[in-house]
């Protein structure tokens, strides 16, 4: 859940905001499977376009073989 979530929060908050709790809450998601991307993040370059609305991109960067499997056994598990 994330914080605006969790503080009872109506507002939709600003792209940049909800992008940096998608990316916590990821983390946390992954944490909890013992899935770790080390490069997880808010992909800055995606924060420099001068649009009328930002639209921020998740970076989930790179990972190690043991990391893709696990990730990939995870997901394989979850679908239906």
């Amino acid at each position: 859940m994330s914080a605006s979530q969790e503080h009872g929060q109506d507002q939709t908050p600003d792209p940049l905001t909800a992008t940096t709790e998608a990316v916590q809450d990821l983390k946390q998601a992954l944490a909890g499977l013992g899935i770790t991307l080390p490069s997880l993040g808010i992909d800055l370059a995606s924060c420099a376009v001068t649009t009328l609305t930002p639209r921020p991109l998740v970076e989930l960067g790179r990972c190690n073989l043991a990391t893709a499997r696990r990730l990939t056994a995870a997901l394989r598990k979850a679908a239906p």
